[in-house]
């Protein structure tokens, strides 16, 4: 695998998981939904285990290409929450917004 195809692996494993706690209302991805709806602070925090599961993905992807995984400091944690946040954007929306005035369409032509 090229440097290439691993760096777009990345984005794409990146740009699921950021969304996947927006988009779905099983807890942690696999228990049922709670019968008052699943809370925001849940969400977030499936948000932040899924981040340091891609950042698994992407030191694996480091170690395999290289041989070594380099050390960082504060700045790139920083950048790469920040690049997530971002790739989350869409599942955000989704949730908050869009799929509520979605129904109120399907309601109104169906």
């Amino acid at each position: 695998m090229g440097d290439t195809a691993a760096f777009l692996i990345l984005v794409v494993v990146a740009l699921v998981a950021a969304n996947l706690p927006w988009l779905t209302d099983r807890v942690l991805f696999v228990l049922p939904t709670p019968a008052r709806g699943k809370r925001e602070w849940v969400r977030l925090l499936e948000w932040f285990i899924m981040y340091w599961a891609v950042g698994m993905v992407g030191l694996g992807l480091e170690y395999r290409l290289t041989g070594q995984v380099e050390p960082q400091d504060w700045e790139f944690y920083v950048v790469t929450v920040c690049l997530f946040l971002v790739f989350a954007l869409p599942g955000f929306i989704y949730h908050h917004d869009l799929r509520r005035h979605l129904r109120k369409r399907r309601r109104r032509t169906g």
